[in-house]
Order: structure tokens, then sequence, then C-alpha cells
């Protein structure tokens, strides 16, 4: 494992950063569209269970136990790989985003955490957030963004990022605001700025890429917002939550990309969906986990520094279920 070893491009400090935002999330919001759509819930339910991968023991077994102030809130994380199986050699935790659901469901709160984050792996030591997934896999991850938040974990998913070309396809492809025209590092694809259509391997080019960019993964999470707004734009719309054949295939295409936690089979995804049916896009709220910026550890690796002031209010924000008041104080997380 050497990609969590690669250096950022170094881009000026600033204490806030943009939106990590990647497609992730559409776990939640696919099938809250996907299995409250229609009275076909146990075909989906039956193809949604047979299309995943259980991941055995995703959960430690010492967990932080849940703040009574937490109520019936939920926390689940959520993890980009290009690999589908987590118990591979090559995996890779190159994106991870912590959900929080509030207990009156309301809204869905997204909080992306940078890969490169310096921070305590439980039996390892510092080091970048996303070696935790080669150490000890997922119940290292889990037990990793427990210790950083302590609080408790309810659930764990995986995708990987290949299932995305056919879910854009199967929506008919996807429309993004690009900030910044570029022309893709392994492809050479160009994506000019403004309005542009995504299908395909071309959606999968554009939210990946980091090369072509003098700041590298900060215009990364800029494009993986764009993209994440534009799929939700596309999944909340009438023409979608209204076609059975459209829903259908969404869920055939990204659920044998999905490995989930034993607990989070069809019948818990459907309870959640069913919870969150009320929800539309601009009630889901993305943001960065806030940092120090870019720095430098003691053995010469490029890293982001924490902010350990704003991951003692989020821990707080997450142990009372306030995390939209903790958003409305701090500008959204910007």
């Amino acid at each position: 494992m050497t990609q969590f070893l690669q250096d950022y491009e170094q881009p000026a400090p600033r204490r806030r950063h943009p939106v990590r935002a990647t497609m992730i999330v559409l776990l939640v919001l696919l099938l809250t569209a996907a299995l409250v759509a229609g009275g076909y819930l146990w075909n989906l339910a039956r193809s949604f269970d047979s299309g995943t991968t259980t991941i055995e023991n995703a959960l430690p077994v010492n967990s932080p136990l849940k703040d009574p102030a937490a109520g019936e809130s939920q926390n689940i994380l959520l993890i980009g790989s290009d690999t589908r199986d987590p118990a591979s050699d090559d995996a890779r935790s190159d994106t991870m985003m912590l959900v929080h659901l509030p207990g009156d469901r309301s809204g869905v709160y997204v909080m992306s955490i940078m890969r490169d984050t310096w921070t305590d792996i439980p039996g390892y030591g510092e080091h970048k957030i996303n070696a935790a997934m080669a150490f000890g896999g997922i119940p290292l991850v889990v037990d990793t963004v427990q210790t950083l938040f302590d609080m408790p974990i309810d659930h764990v998913a995986i995708i990987d990022f290949e299932g995305f070309k056919g879910l854009t396809d199967a929506l008919g492809g996807v429309t993004v605001n690009n900030s910044a025209a570029f022309a893709a590092s392994e492809t050479g694809e160009y994506f000019p700025a403004g309005e542009i259509r995504l299908e395909g391997e071309s959606a999968l080019s554009f939210v990946r890429e980091r090369y072509a960019f003098t700041d590298g993964d900060y215009q990364r999470v800029r494009n993986q917002q764009a993209f994440v707004r534009g799929l939700l734009g596309t999944l909340l719309t009438k023409e979608t939550l209204t076609s059975p054949g459209k829903i259908s295939e969404s869920v055939a295409e990204i659920s044998p990309y999905l490995s989930l936690d034993e607990d989070l089979d069809a019948v818990t995804v459907g309870g959640l969906a069913l919870s969150l049916r009320n929800v539309r896009s601009a009630d889901i709220s993305m943001f960065t986990l806030p940092n120090l910026g870019v720095g430098m550890s003691s053995d010469g690796q490029s890293i982001v520094v924490k902010d350990e002031v704003a991951i003692a209010e989020i821990a707080e924000a997450l142990d009372t279920d306030a995390m939209g008041e903790y958003l409305a104080a701090n500008d959204g997380g910007q």
C-alpha cells in the first residue's frame, strides 16, 4: 500500500476548505427514492440483498457508548474505494464521509474527512487516516473515526466508484456546473468550464481527477461536490421518483458495488429510507471536517493538520444531535 504516502500539491493553508463530497452519500439517497416509490419493494429488496457484499465483523466490539442526548440519531460511515472487495490487498479508503441522520429525520448531514488527515490510529500511533484500511481493514477504519469523535458508528458501507458509471447512465446522464476547465490526466478528455453533461466513463473521470490541478485533491473535492449536487438533482426529480423502470435499473446498477456491515440489509436500509421519505436535496448539508491546512509530519509526509477545536465542537454536536445548530453557527461548515 503506497497511496497514502502520496503528497498533495501545496495549496496555501486556510482554516476551512471546500466541501469534500463524493457519490457515496447516494447509498442513503438512492434508496430513499427507490424503496418508497411503489409496490415493488420486495423485488427491489431482493435485488439489493443479492447484489451487495457483507462485511464481516465491520463494527468493533469496543465501540464508545452512545450519549443519551443523541436520541434516535444515526451515524453511518461511508467509504469510497477503487475496489469492491474491502478485504483485498489493494483496498483503499480514497474517500471517507460521516453521514449523520438527526433523530427527527429532518435532513441529512454529510461530513467529508480529508484522506490525509493526520490522526491517531488505535494501536499504530499517528498516521494519515486512510492508512487505517491498510493496517486493519474496515474495523480499524471504524475504530479510528470513533476515536476521533468519541462516539459510536451505527453502520458502515463501502462503494466501488466503478458502480457510478452504470448509475449515471441509468439516470440518463447528470448535468453539473464545472468550476474549472481541465483535461483528465489519464484519458485526455476535456471538461470545459460551465454547465456540462456527464455520462458513464466521463462521470468517473470527472470525479477522480486530481493531477490536472495545482491544488490536487482540493479541486477534486469541488468537482465531486458539483457532481453529487447534479446527481441528487436528477435522483430527486418527479421523473425519476415516478419511474419504476429507472429506479429498478439504478438499484440493480449500484448494488453489486456496495459492501455493507452485517446489519445493513435491505430491511434496515428500507426502514431508514422510509424515515427519510420527506428529505429533498435542499435538506442535505455537505461539508468538510475543518482543518488547519497542509503541513508536514515528522517523517516528511505532506499531511492535513487537524483542527482540534472544531473536532471537539462537532463531537459535541454529534453527541447532542445538534449538527444543524453547529453548521448554522459555523457558516455551514465552509
